[in-house]
Order: C-alpha cells, then sequence, then structure tokens
C-alpha cells in the first residue's frame, strides 16, 4: 500500500521548563476574554495564580471555572457551556490533567453550537471551528493539548463516549514539566505508560486506504509523517518512565516523560490507537480502574498477540529499539550515545538494524520478544498489575468485555490484526491469567 500521512496540531506548541510564560502573549492572540477552565486542586496554588496574574497585566478579562469532575460527566459540561456562553469567552485555556484539557474542548463546542453534547458521539460531527483553546497540561499521558478527541461520561451508556473532530485540536499547545513535578507516582506512573501505549498503538496501526476525496476519517490509520513521531517519543519514554516514578523530583525525567507525552498525543491524535483503547473501556467501566492502567496492564498481551503477524512483529522489534533507545537513564551519556554501544540514531553496534531486526535476518521474533519482555519489566517497575485477576475480574467476565469491545469499530479497525470475537477474549483470557505465548518467553 503506498505511504500516506496526515497531520493535525496545534498552530503552535512550546515545549520546556519555563514554557508557560509563553501563555499571556498566545492567549491574547486569540482574544480579551479568557474562560480558564482548571483541575479543582489548582485553584489555591501559586501557578494558578501566577497565570491569572499574567494574563490580567496583559490586558485580559479572567473568569476560572474549576467545576470540573472526574469521568466528565455529560450534565456538568452541559453547565459549563452555558458559563462560557454567558461570559461571552473569546479564548478558552485549559489547565491540569486530561478531564480538565477535554472538558475545555467541549465547552469550546457548546460555547459555539450549544447542545446537547450527545449530537456531536462520534467522528466529525462538530459543524466548524470552535472558541480556540489554549492547553496547559499539569500531567504527562494524554497528550490531549495536541489530539483532536475528548471522552465523556453518559449515564444512558455503558461505556464512555468520544467526540472526535480536528476543530476540537487546541490552537496553542504549552507543555511545561514544571507543572509536572507534583505529580504523585501513580499518576506518573499511570498517565506514562498510557502515553507509552499510544505511541506503541500508532506505530502499529493498520494502513488505511485513503483516497483523499471530501472529509477524512478523524483517525487515518499508519501514517508515514507520524511514524518518526512515535519512535520518538517511545525513546523519550523507555528508558524515563522508571526515573520519574522513582524518583518525582529529577527533573530531567520529567522533562523527558513529558516530551514523550506530547509526542504520543501528536502520534495517535493523527492515527487513532487500537486494542488496548478498545479493551480498556470496558475493563475500566467494571473495574473503576484509572485508564491508563488498563491500557497499560494490557499492552505486553496486546503486542504478544499482534507479534503473530510477521509484519507486525518487525515493528514490535523496532518499537524495542526505541524503548531501550540512546536516551536512557543509567550510563547512557548525555549526548544520546549510549555506553553500551548503541548509537543515538537506534542503529546498534551488535548489527542490528534500526528497526529491530537482527543482521543475520532470523531475529525478528526475538527481537519483538524481547520488546514485550521489556514493556512487561516497565509496567513491573511502576507498579501497573500484571494480569487481570489482580484488578478483580473473574474469567466468567471477560466474554461480556469481548462483546463490549467489538463495539468499538473506530479502534478495531486500525488494528493490525484481525480482531473477531475471539481474537478479543483470547487476549483476555492471557492477560486473566498471567500467560504470554511461546514466541513472548525470551
Amino acid at each position: 500500500m503506498p505511504s500516506v500521512g496526515t497531520l493535525r496540531l496545534p498552530d503552535r506548541v512550546h515545549f520546556g521548563y519555563g514554557a508557560r510564560a509563553q501563555l499571556p502573549e498566545a492567549v491574547r492572540t486569540h482574544g480579551r476574554r479568557a474562560l480558564l477552565v482548571v483541575d479543582p486542586f489548582l485553584t489555591t496554588t501559586p501557578f494558578l495564580a501566577e497565570a491569572v496574574d499574567g494574563l490580567t497585566a496583559a490586558g485580559v478579562e479572567v473568569r476560572v471555572h474549576s467545576d470540573v469532575t472526574p469521568e466528565l460527566p455529560v450534565g456538568s459540561l452541559d453547565a459549563a457551556g452555558a458559563v462560557a456562553l454567558e461570559f461571552a469567552a473569546d479564548v478558552i485555556v485549559a489547565i491540569g490533567g486530561g478531564s480538565a484539557l477535554d472538558a475545555a474542548k467541549l465547552i469550546a463546542l457548546l460555547a459555539v453550537y450549544g447542545g446537547p453534547l450527545s449530537s456531536y458521539y462520534g467522528e466529525n460531527l462538530v459543524p466548524g471551528p470552535v472558541v480556540p483553546i489554549v492547553a496547559l497540561p499539569t500531567t504527562a499521558g494524554t497528550g490531549s493539548e495536541v489530539t483532536p478527541v475528548a471522552v465523556v461520561s453518559d449515564p444512558d451508556r455503558e461505556l464512555k463516549v468520544g467526540i472526535s473532530s480536528p476543530f476540537l485540536v487546541p490552537a496553542v499547545a504549552i507543555v511545561d514539566p514544571e507543572l509536572t513535578l507534583g505529580s504523585p507516582a501513580t499518576v506518573t506512573a499511570y498517565s506514562g505508560i498510557d502515553a507509552l501505549v499510544h505511541a506503541v498503538e500508532s506505530y502499529t496501526a493498520r494502513p488505511l486506504e485513503l483516497d483523499f476525496v471530501g472529509a477524512l476519517p478523524v483517525f487515518t490509520g499508519r501514517n508515514v509523517l507520524i511514524e518518526p513521531i512515535a519512535l520518538q517519543a517511545a525513546r523519550h519514554l523507555g528508558p524515563w518512565l522508571e526515573v520519574a516514578v522513582r524518583s518525582p523530583g529529577d527533573r530531567r525525567a520529567r522533562e523527558e516523560v513529558a516530551a514523550g507525552a506530547l509526542l504520543g498525543g501528536a502520534a495517535f491524535g493523527s492515527t487513532g490507537t487500537h486494542l488496548c483503547h478498545a479493551l480498556q473501556y470496558p475493563i475500566g467501566a467494571m473495574t473503576k480502574t484509572p485508564h491508563g492502567l488498563g491500557t497499560g496492564l494490557m499492552l505486553p498481551y496486546v503486542l504478544d498477540a499482534i507479534s503473530a503477524d510477521a509484519a507486525t512483529a518487525d515493528r514490535v522489534a523496532a518499537l524495542g529499539a526505541a524503548i531501550d533507545g540512546s536516551q536512557a537513564a543509567d550510563g547512557h551519556a548525555a549526548d544520546g550515545h549510549a555506553a553500551d554501544g548503541h548509537a543515538a540514531d537506534g542503529h546498534a553496534a551488535d548489527g542490528r538494524a534500526a528497526d529491530g531486526r537482527a543482521a543475520d535476518g532470523g531475529g525478528g521474533e526475538r527481537s519483538a520478544a524481547r520488546t514485550i519482555a521489556r514493556v512487561a519489566a516497565i509496567n513491573r517497575a511502576i507498579g501497573v498489575p500484571r494480569t487481570l485477576a489482580e484488578i478483580g475480574l473473574s474469567r466468567d467476565q471477560l466474554p461480556r468485555i469481548a462483546e463490549l469491545a467489538m463495539g468499538s469499530q473506530r479502534l478495531l479497525a486500525i488494528a493490525p490484526i484481525e480482531p473477531s470475537r475471539d481474537v478479543l477474549l483470547e487476549i483476555l483470557v492471557r492477560a486473566h491469567d498471567g500467560l504470554l505465548s511461546d514466541r513472548s518467553a525470551a
């Protein structure tokens, strides 16, 4: 299939320590009345006071909306949209974790087009541009600051619901690792492993046939423009996520993980995600466990399943080379050249190519197995449960999870293997029992 690519990103992305100083300039570009949608815990922090003072000094009228409820129930967002409309906000500033950023996107939508939100469920149903959004994440994981999707909870539906549209991509993303320094270890772990899942599922996405006539699907599958971004996300996250969890004040680790999460969001925001996410939605609904815990738990088992396909196994091997890449924190040089002989460009001194295949031509599966083992080791190190049994699921619940996951056709269409109900159930059984196939026994 010929190479195709699509990039949907903010007009501006700023990254690095101190990047939040760009906030007044970014907001003034879009308006003078800013509704700040913030996580409730931020209301008493010096950072929010600093942000409000900076905007006020720049001549921006500010209102703070902190009634952001976890899981984003639809009713709370309808009310928030009315707040934005009443205030006549001409820019929305999103500050917080994934819930705050997704809330801001939907408030920006409701402020222009009104409700109910249910009329926008699915893909490409947002009529046009929304109120411009400036997004500042305080966690490193969802990548929502650069993606076209927001997820809500609807009491009339068994699973969470997504609203996806290129019009939901924020106008400006500002990622300052300083804002993640106070994140608890569990938040760092679960959001960080979810970011790695974004990179993995983007890189292993199925190529879709696109004729570029009319409106494109929001998520376009394997993407030649995104592949290097996904691998770079893995290079940031693989060696550094454990360090960030173990040493929460490590500034280098926080910087690396924040960069990986940003790039992971940029990657899946164009390609989409697949099996880990399709399975997590019912798993999370049944167990009330965090999203990243579920996607991270499923990652080794999904990698194992998709590695049965030889071409996908090569891609899984390439991800392993990236995850074990040149920026590791345990003795690797600061310039990106590893002390163990791995070059910064991913070409190993032992003869392995950058795509992870052995020089003797017979190492594809073995390299895929090493990738799976490395991901499982990261999970153990950061506290992600190893099995579905550990989070309270019984074997007799697995068929229902498979049935519910089959409803996520948009995600399943991007999977690199044919995702029948039986295939999903086999993955779930292995994840419940903690069993990987023989090819992953390395």
